[in-house]
């Protein structure tokens, strides 16, 4: 069965594989303590910072929420030649903060291996080595964090299909060793996947629909059968092998960067509010179903959205300025379904709207007038596909196999997936082939959930 995500998981505060990107290239950030407050009213556990933040870090002492803080690009050479560098490095901003901030990883430099520089990426691995050995000498809580570095999709060679996932051979030397270092020591590699530059580069009329977990045929790789559903996990499971032909299957793959953007220039195609919020409330349920990935399943990988702001500093085509979940004055972009059901450490004033999360929506999902039943039948059976959607009613003997017509299976079916996704209207899409209405679809013994 292809899992695309719209299982339904109970909202109980915070969530582990739920992260966050804080970027703060911009002039009109909200104070880290409103910051700290707003992520506390959401699912959110996990913060990435780009650097090191003295203000923010603190403002998440004591709140459960585990950060990520980086090592800048220009500090690496000087880490990297004098470990007495490092300790430095660790003691100004690192030591100082914990216990009380959880500081979970330390990613040294960004997207370094495919910056171009020989020399800045030759020293990410004595970087590394050396800020690491640091933290062990101080011992108590900081022998606890992970080094890692962070990169972009672009380390690879091959991502399509995804069986054929290989690292580019420029990097592969260096790339080897770093592997080796973050196996023995536990930690993770860190990747940026955006399924939003793969549709800039893949128009094709399927690819928006493949890259926001919407209904759409599938994409079947030559090489292991399996027929992937959406681009999320196409390009993780991409890197899954080529950390396979790498020799390091072991190593946990973390998603360092995914997200959509608002808004772009006229040349930039889908960057709108709607495919915003389709393709990170469709990943937060992608998340949230345990699905994992088809070459990882059953486990959520963790995932780090970009970002937690817009930022309007930031050069560049629109896009750039236009990828945040909540706009500077605390109120969200759109509903990405991340709020929990009461803000927690002083509440109130975040400007989001945090709202009880019920299972089931409001009104009832059904086909439009105007759907095909080749399109019906398509999204009849990509719903009767997904976790937490049942289409037992519907088969031969079921309360609703009769009528026995595409048209009616597959409302029956749709609306399973509209309740079983959260009931916002955007669950109830399909491409245009269906409608919400306020009418109670029922009839005899068949009952369509909803209506609330």
């Amino acid at each position: 069965m292809d899992h695309d995500g719209f299982g339904f998981s109970p909202w109980t505060g915070a969530q582990s594989y739920i992260g966050v990107n804080y970027g703060e290239v911009a002039d009109n950030l909200p104070s880290p303590d409103a910051t700290a407050r707003l992520v506390k009213s959401t699912t959110i556990s996990k913060v990435r910072m780009y650097g090191v933040d003295a203000g923010v870090i603190r403002a998440f002492a004591g709140t459960g929420v585990s950060l990520v803080v980086g090592v800048a690009n220009g500090e690496i050479p000087a880490i990297a030649a004098d470990p007495a560098a490092a300790a430095g490095w660790l003691a100004g901003n690192v030591l100082p903060f914990i216990p009380a901030s959880t500081i979970s990883v330390v990613a040294v430099g960004n997207e370094v291996l495919e910056s171009g520089d020989a020399a800045l990426a030759a020293a990410l691995l004595p970087a590394m080595q050396n800020l690491r050995a640091a933290a062990v000498a101080a011992g108590d809580g900081a022998a606890a964090i992970r080094f890692s570095t962070v990169n972009t999709m672009a380390v690879l060679a091959q991502s399509d299909p995804p069986s054929t996932g290989a690292f580019h051979p420029e990097v592969t030397a260096q790339l080897q060793q770093i592997l080796a270092f973050l196996s023995r020591t536990s930690a993770p590699f860190m990747i940026n996947p955006y399924p939003y530059f793969a549709y800039q580069s893949d128009p094709r009329p399927d690819t928006l629909a493949f890259c926001l977990f919407q209904p759409n045929a599938g994409r079947v790789d030559a090489g292991s059968r399996i027929r992937y559903t959406n681009m999320f996990d196409a390009q993780v499971d991409a890197v899954k092998s080529a950390l396979g032909r790498s020799g390091y299957s072991n190593v946990e793959i973390v998603v360092a960067e995914t997200g959509w953007p608002t808004k772009g220039d006229p040349t930039e195609a889908g960057a709108t509010v709607d495919n915003a919020r389709a393709y990170v409330s469709n990943l937060v349920a992608h998340l949230r179903s345990g699905a994992g990935t088809p070459l990882m399943p059953g486990k959520p990988v963790d995932t780090y959205l970009f970002a937690l702001y817009d930022e309007d500093l930031k050069p560049g085509p629109a896009s750039e300025r236009s990828f945040g979940l909540y706009h500077t004055d605390l109120s969200m972009a759109y509903d990405a379904g991340l709020t929990t059901t009461a803000t927690s450490g002083g509440g109130g004033g975040t400007g989001a709207s945090v709202q009880q999360p019920t299972k089931g929506g409001s009104g009832w999902c059904v086909a439009s007038a105007g759907a095909t039943d080749a399109q019906l039948q398509t999204d009849m059976d990509y719903a009767c596909s997904q976790v937490g959607v049942d289409c037992g009613a519907i088969q031969p003997g079921g309360a609703c196999f009769q009528p026995n017509t595409v048209r009616a299976h597959a409302a029956y079916a749709m609306n399973q997936l509209y309740q079983a996704a959260g009931g916002h209207p955007w669950n109830c899409d399909f491409r245009q082939s269906a409608t919400l209405t306020s009418s109670n679809p029922s009839y005899g013994p068949c009952v369509f959930t909803g209506g609330q």
